[in-house]
């Protein structure tokens, strides 16, 4: 497969280019063999029908299958079960297809004499480079078991934690979505009908009422002009998100928003610290384990940082020279990394980041969903107010004239 790539050369300047190999890591080691600084380094992505988009998407597997998919497997080889036999039941068991398929090719290469890391290897879109170098480190230290539970736990904690920051956004999500629809049935369909038997009594409206009527009417009229224009508008936002530059703003967005922005460096510093700190235990390089780390962020901006401190490492410098000089990282993290650098305990102290972001983490989204409920049915009561006191009111009127 083919990657595209943004690097630096020793005296500075920017250069791109197209690589090509069987995966991210080895694309990584190409570029850095030709004393290149990758930036950036993302798989070129084949634009094709329809058709072709919808059997990508549904050939996925989700972060719980396969969390459950190496849970299962330390289970079974902890039981001297062999990993042929181990694969193929949980194969048995395993509902989704695609899943399926591939742990059927597994099996069919490790028949065919590859080691189970160089099988996972040939299957990047499903297993990440991460994985696939901590299961190569326990087979080569012969204790495949330990390194099966590190990539189990470490999707654990990065499924459970994702699921947490998620489900603090859906009530809210929810509740915006079905306001929004019944305000709009309500605007576009029922007010019109109320004001026309208004109108007929001959009551005259005040400016907060003319303005609701004025809004009713032009959405009565041009209801399917403001649909189109709200899906067009949803599908180009999605079309910018997807290219390489909207992707960054996004990306640098989400860590500069209000409340929600230290949430979101909380948990890429965690994930971060979380996967190096596996890596080095594991026994992989600090160099290739930093480099590693980075390609699982799934941040530009931070991706971009970790692959920065890669490159340092490279020359001869240390983590801390680039984080605490970075206005993403905390000046706790880089403290921290410095005096575990200078210890030689930065696995140890990499762990006590990781337990006090994830903790972090969990407590900021707590807090923000018990804040954004109460803000949230206060906004749609307002708004809710402000609509019926203006329908109301006409109404009132002429029930006093009327007295």
């Amino acid at each position: 497969m083919k990657f595209f790539f943004r690097a630096k050369n020793k005296e500075g300047e920017i250069k791109e280019g197209v690589v090509e190999a069987s995966n991210q890591e080895l694309a990584l080691n190409l570029i850095q063999k030709n004393e290149l600084f990758p930036i950036s380094v993302k798989k070129k992505e084949k634009k094709g029908l329809l058709s072709d988009q919808l059997v990508r998407y549904f050939s996925q597997v989700s972060a719980k299958e396969l969390m459950v998919f190496f849970r299962q497997l330390a289970i079974l080889i902890e039981a001297r079960v062999p990993i042929i036999y181990s694969l193929g039941a949980i194969k048995d068991q395993t509902e989704n297809s695609f899943f399926k398929a591939t742990i059927e090719e597994v099996i069919n290469d490790i028949q065919d004499g590859l080691s189970f890391s160089d099988a996972l290897k040939k299957k990047p879109e499903v297993f990440s480079n991460l994985s696939v170098n901590i299961i190569n480190s326990g087979e080569n230290s012969g204790n495949l078991k330990k390194s099966v539970e590190y990539v189990a736990d470490n999707l654990e904690r990065n499924y459970n934690l994702s699921r947490k920051i998620s489900s603090a956004f859906v009530y809210p999500a929810v509740v915006l979505a079905v306001f929004l629809i019944i305000g709009f049935v309500f605007v576009t369909f029922i007010i019109p009908r109320l004001t026309e038997v208004i109108k007929d009594m001959g009551v005259d409206f005040p400016w907060y009422t003319k303005i609701i009527i004025n809004f009713s009417d032009f959405m009565k009229a041009y209801w399917w002009i403001v649909l189109l224009g709200i899906i067009g508008s949803i599908l180009g936002l999605l079309s910018y998100v997807g290219s390489e530059k909207g992707r960054r703003a996004l990306d640098k967005l989400k860590i500069q928003l209000p409340v929600f922005g230290s949430i979101f460096r909380n948990l890429y510093i965690a994930r971060f610290t979380e996967n190096l700190a596996i890596l080095l235990t594991s026994g992989i390089p600090i160099i290739r384990a930093v480099t590693l780390s980075s390609s699982v962020i799934n941040n530009s901006i931070y991706e971009k940082l970790f692959l920065k401190t890669a490159y340092e490492l490279k020359i001869g410098g240390n983590i801390n020279s680039v984080f605490r000089k970075s206005e993403y990282i905390p000046s706790i993290v880089s403290q921290m990394i410095r005096v575990g650098e200078e210890s030689g305990q930065l696995d140890m102290v990499l762990r006590y980041i990781v337990s006090f972001y994830e903790q972090e983490t969990e407590t900021a989204t707590k807090n923000l969903s018990t804040l954004l409920e109460p803000f949230i049915m206060v906004i749609i009561g307002i708004a809710v107010g402000f609509l019926v006191f203006s329908i109301l009111m006409p109404i009132y009127n002429i029930a006093s004239q009327i007295s």
